[in-house]
């Protein structure tokens, strides 16, 4: 069975915000909005249980929401004990926990850190771009919270990248947030631009075009390729060098195929991606359905297709290795099929003919690193490197997944 990761739905999407331009909180009419969202012990076993019993290289569990944290301190106690208990012997498990930081206290955080999770904490950059959007309930500021909730994680030593969403309130800033970000001490950070459609398929307010978002990245990349390149891990930055090193597409949307996790509701309900949780996507419970039945269901491996679907003009763009068409949320919206070109596309095409030289530049340097890197840590091995014990089409000793000719044999 092929590998994959689960997200998981603990809380649905109730939270503790009401930020204006959440996707997620539509998500209640599912469930009743009126009603409140916590996953049972029972349903929380099986997902456990039944995913660790699958072949994996890694088990690995994303808690999300909505707000995940409203479950408590409890709730992820519990968590850790029933992995240890149906984990087998040896078996790497990693736990990421997106969340809005603003209920993590020192304990909640020395737990976290005790069992190694990897935090994503929502941050939109300085107080005044933040709670443009960000607010609680009542219609106050969030970001002194969120501050608090980081400070908790950086006390206990949690490991955590900081998510900016990119919405109409910070497109125009994307030097100040990155500066704002490094200045505070977080060096690892994800950017998501904020897409959301209407019925009819017309971008919501507070949604950003795609000039906007190439505007964004290209400042971004500068500010980032200036010095920073060594010490700030920005998270598309790092996946497309991966891609042009490696050939690996480690975030989905650079993939050919979206069969890659399943999102599990607070129910148990299954479905491909939280981007379209849809009742007529829905591939079956858990408590009722095994992963196997689902991965291997027409429904799942349709839906995974379509991601490789694209427009024909994508098949002679001298970008689509890079951007791979894009994510399936931003082409097949209100009705679009798959192959509509991208909401985003007149941006990723201005970031790629921005970037591409100097992410070249950077991908011929992470090879010598390695070079240099696998010739001190094993002196003995030079002459298996000079090629006199490696064949041309063989794997590169250094580990990249490159055949030796086009890595470290490619100027011999």
């Amino acid at each position: 069975m092929k590998n994959f990761s689960l997200l998981i739905k603990p809380a649905s999407a109730d939270c503790n915000l009401n930020c204006t331009y959440c996707f997620y909180l539509e998500k209640c009419s599912l469930y009743g909005e009126s009603a409140r969202h916590r996953m049972s012990d029972k349903v929380l076993e099986q997902v456990i249980e039944s995913y660790l019993k699958t072949d994996q290289s890694v088990y690995s569990f994303g808690w999300q929401g909505g707000e995940p944290t409203l479950m408590g301190l409890p709730f992820f106690k519990k968590v850790v004990d029933l992995q240890m208990r149906h984990g087998k012997k040896g078996a790497s498990v990693a736990n990421g926990l997106q969340t809005n930081a603003t209920l993590i206290d020192a304990e909640f955080a020395s737990h976290l850190a005790k069992y190694h999770f990897l935090l994503g904490c929502s941050l939109d950059g300085p107080a005044e771009l933040h709670d443009r959007y960000r607010t609680n309930h009542i219609g106050d500021p969030t970001h002194s919270n969120v501050i608090q909730g980081i400070n908790h994680l950086n006390n206990a030593g949690v490991s955590y990248n900081i998510l900016v969403l990119v919405s109409r309130a910070n497109v125009a800033h994307a030097r100040e947030i990155y500066r704002y970000l490094t200045n505070e001490g977080y060096y690892y950070h994800q950017y998501i631009p904020c897409v959301e459609f209407d019925k009819a398929g017309n971008p919501m307010p507070f949604s950003i075009t795609g000039a906007e978002w190439g505007r964004f990245l290209c400042e971004l990349f500068d500010e980032w390729y200036q010095k920073d390149t060594h010490k700030v891990s920005i998270r598309h930055f790092d996946a497309l060098l991966s891609k042009i090193v490696d050939g690996v597409d480690n975030v989905c949307t650079l993939g050919k195929n979206c069969c890659q996790y399943f999102v599990v509701e607070y129910n148990g309900d299954v479905y491909p991606c939280d981007f379209f949780v849809d009742q007529q996507l829905k591939l079956g419970n858990i408590m009722t359905t095994s992963w196997s039945e689902m991965a291997n269901s027409t429904l799942y491996r349709n839906f995974g297709v379509r991601k490789s679907k694209w427009n024909q003009f994508c098949e002679h763009c001298d970008c689509l290795d890079l951007c791979s068409g894009d994510c399936l949320k931003h082409r097949a919206y209100a009705g679009h099929p798959a192959d509509h070109l991208s909401h985003l596309c007149e941006g990723w095409k201005q970031f790629i003919h921005h970037s591409r030289e100097r992410l070249n530049i950077l991908a011929g340097k992470i090879k010598d690193e390695r070079d240099r890197d696998f010739r001190r840590s094993d002196p003995a091995s030079n002459e298996i490197i000079r090629g006199k014990r490696v064949g041309r089409n063989a794997l590169c000793p250094c580990g990249s997944g490159l055949k030796y000719k086009k890595c470290c044999g490619r100027s011999n």
